[in-house]
């Protein structure tokens, strides 16, 4: 059973960079196959996929995201972090991690609890 936790701030300013953790637990994010992405859902609207870093280190984003968005880990801590540069109030969501299976489109088998962030001052 893997579970995953997000973790960081839930207020970032205008402007700044928004910095979330994903632990994962029960389950190697080096296990092959596996995509470790990043997914928020804004007030009233969908879910939108953010960007993964596969079981390799290698990452893709979604176009819309790209410019702002990094995508890391730390194997030995079994976490995958995400950066999001130059925030504005519209990157107010819930930000989930989950664990993508296969190539892209991902399906999810296991998705952390999600945290609230708001950017505002």
């Amino acid at each position: 059973q893997v579970q995953l936790q997000e973790s960081g701030p839930d207020l970032v300013k205008p402007s700044q960079t928004l910095s979330l953790t994903c632990t994962a637990s029960g389950g190697s994010i080096t296990t092959s196959d596996y995509a470790w992405s990043w997914i928020r859902q804004p007030p009233g609207k969908g879910l939108e996929w953010m960007g993964a870093i596969a079981y390799d280190g290698s990452t893709n984003y979604s176009p819309s995201l790209k410019s702002r968005t990094s995508i890391s880990r730390d194997t030995s801590k079994n976490q995958f972090f995400l950066q999001l540069t130059s925030v504005t109030p519209e990157d107010t969501a819930v930000y989930y991690c989950g664990r993508g299976v296969g190539r892209w489109p991902y399906e999810y088998d296991y998705w952390g609890q999600g945290t609230q962030v708001t950017v505002s001052s």
